[in-house]
C-alpha cells in the first residue's frame, strides 16, 4: 500500500464521510472514512480537476 497523506474527512449530515489525500509520488486517492484501504487513485492533476469541476457545479445534476 502507498504511504497516502488523507486531509480529514469532508462529511455531511447523514452521509458517508469522503477523505481525499495525495502521496509523494504525485498520484491523488479518494475514500470513503474507515475504507482507506479501497481508494481510487489517478494523478494528483486528475483529483486537482475533479475538485473543480465539482465547485463549478458541472456535477450538481448528481445531487
Amino acid at each position: 500500500m502507498p504511504d497516502i497523506n488523507w486531509e480529514p474527512p469532508f462529511c455531511a449530515e447523514g452521509s458517508s464521510c469522503f477523505r481525499l489525500g495525495v502521496d509523494a509520488d504525485g498520484n491523488g486517492y479518494i475514500a470513503v472514512k474507515g475504507q482507506e484501504d479501497r481508494y481510487l487513485t489517478d494523478s494528483l492533476d486528475a483529483l486537482r480537476t475533479l475538485i473543480i469541476d465539482i465547485k463549478a457545479g458541472k456535477a450538481d445534476h448528481l445531487l
